[in-house]
């Protein structure tokens, strides 16, 4: 198979077949997505920085091994992948988004990166996202918007909306990304690709600049449940560099997705959460959703209601949590140690204090700016209490929700986002407005258990839309099996895969 329109819109696994099969190598592999950059970019716009020497001469490393040696490895070795520009990468630059870091070149490798290349997967590339991932958006990067793949006019979603762009556009199979409060999920909804944040220290937080510790957890975006449970299968596990990494061995998401494709759901009860759906959810939305709740059960689910009264108030503990944290973790760029350095003007007193205020004036974004005065005043003296202990104490009332709400479902299920792709600017003037975009998808990081969205189908205005999973901590092969179930089922009723209604001039153009 040379076709690259043919080859780039293979999943993962189909990609690494033709690979064990020797009828593509790797290398071509990532010349085909380069390709499909290349051609797509200057619509898209997902990549802040493409790879392709590097990502050419991982393909070769692979290609270059012998068969026995290949055997060892993982099953989507040599398949190449995009990341979030929040994780960082020896040699390659990482900015997060933000000129307060623009040039800065990682000395090591995150965990997850050091996991990708034990397995011979190929790095295309840097994706943009939201200024420190803060955003739902991708609006908020200092450096360029990224496109929705479905309407280059509407916004992919965020913080992720880079890696979901991407991986939604075809420039990649798989792309990792990072979900403090719903900036994998919310993006996969919005561009039609399968987000998973996995159970909070389920994967190594080891080089993924920090937002908020408690709540960021990386995790994998796709075109397919089992892609993401392959993929997540390689970077998660302990690791000892991060304090809030779980000691337990990995997951059987792999298994769990390949028996959900099998379609039968007998003996599993599914929970709809009666706080996450109805008034204020797009009616396009809240019909798919149902329609896919209907193929649950007609797989033999048991569909239950169940109540998490204190779900109503996790908007308002998270935007007051993150700041705090964002507050904290944002302080070390300072202009003293790395990344940007702006010197007072001649006339104003060249004092330490006036460097760190001129460097975060000009560093900094406004998103990152409310965030950070939120952040202070609510962990200011007098405030504390008052703010971020009450925040903390209903956490506490939402994880309780969860452990009751667990013990009446196997599984959780809800819209992923309230709406479908918004036009770019409609919310940035409301940050309100923007914030609830996550309404849906916060209570999973607050608890730290595992969420994942998978398509629903596409609302009325030709928009897809998102259902999500949720699973009791630590057992995260539970969302996979129905997730793989309901994506076979609906792609049995929409004669193929979500994304073969996109339109994609950029592939049509490789043709010509």
């Amino acid at each position: 198979m040379t076709d690259t329109n043919e080859l780039v819109k293979l999943s993962a696994v189909q990609m690494a077949e033709l690979l064990r099969k020797k009828e593509v190598s790797s290398r071509d592999l990532v010349n085909a997505e380069l390709e499909v950059i290349d051609a797509a970019e200057p619509t898209i716009k997902a990549f802040l920085k493409v790879a392709g020497e590097t990502a050419l001469e991982q393909a070769d490393a692979f290609d270059n091994l012998s068969d026995d040696e290949k055997a060892e490895l993982p099953e989507l070795a040599g398949v190449p992948i995009a990341i979030k520009d929040m994780i960082v990468t020896k040699g390659i630059e990482t900015t997060a988004a933000s000129r307060i870091l623009e040039g800065w070149v990682p000395p090591y490798d995150a965990t997850v990166i050091e996991k990708l290349k034990a397995a011979h997967m190929p790095l295309l590339g840097k994706t943009n996202l939201d200024e420190f991932a803060q955003g739902s958006s991708t609006e908020h990067s200092a450096f360029q918007h990224t496109s929705n793949p479905w309407d280059a006019e509407r916004v992919p979603g965020g913080s992720g909306g880079g890696s979901a762009a991407a991986v939604g556009s075809f420039e990649a199979p798989l792309a990792l990304g990072t979900d403090t409060g719903g900036s994998i999920r919310q993006p996969g909804a919005l561009t039609g690709t399968v987000g998973v944040k996995p159970t909070y220290g389920g994967v190594s937080r080891f080089g993924a600049i920090a937002m908020a510790s408690s709540l960021d957890q990386i995790g994998p975006v796709s075109r397919t449940v089992l892609d993401s449970a392959l993929l997540q299968e390689i970077i998660g596990g302990h690791d000892k560099r991060d304090s809030t990494s779980i000691p337990e061995g990995p997951r059987p998401m792999v298994k769990a997705a390949r028996e959900g494709m099998n379609r039968d759901l007998k003996g599993m009860k599914v929970g709809l959460v009666e706080e996450l759906g109805g008034e204020g959810y797009q009616p396009g939305v809240e019909a798919r959703f149902n329609e896919a709740v209907k193929k649950l059960e007609e797989m033999g689910a048991e569909v239950v209601k169940v109540s998490c009264p204190h779900f109503k108030y996790a908007l308002g503990a998270y935007y007051i949590i993150m700041p705090s944290e964002v507050s904290s973790n944002l302080a070390r760029y300072d202009g003293m140690r790395y990344g940007l350095r702006v010197m007072p003007p001649a006339d104003v007193a060249q004092t330490a204090a006036n460097m760190m205020a001129y460097t975060r004036e000009a560093g900094f974004g406004d998103e990152v700016k409310r965030r950070i005065i939120l952040g202070t005043y609510a962990l200011s003296a007098g405030y504390y209490d008052a703010w971020y202990g009450s925040a903390q104490k209903v956490r506490t009332l939402i994880i309780d929700d969860f452990k009751k709400a667990f013990e009446q479902a196997d599984v959780l299920i809800s819209p992923t986002s309230p709406s479908t792709a918004f036009k770019f600017g409609e919310k940035m003037d409301d940050p309100l407005a923007m914030y609830m975009n996550d309404i849906a998808t916060i209570p999973a990081n607050l608890a730290g258990v595992p969420a994942m969205s998978i398509p629903s189908g596409l609302s009325d205005d030709g928009l897809p839309t998102g259902i999500q999973f949720i699973a009791p901590q630590q057992r995260d092969e539970v969302m996979y099996k129905p997730a793989a179930a309901l994506e076979a089922a609906l792609q049995d009723e929409w004669n193929g895969p979500i994304w073969q209604s996109l339109k994609t001039p950029w592939l049509d153009s490789l043709n010509n």
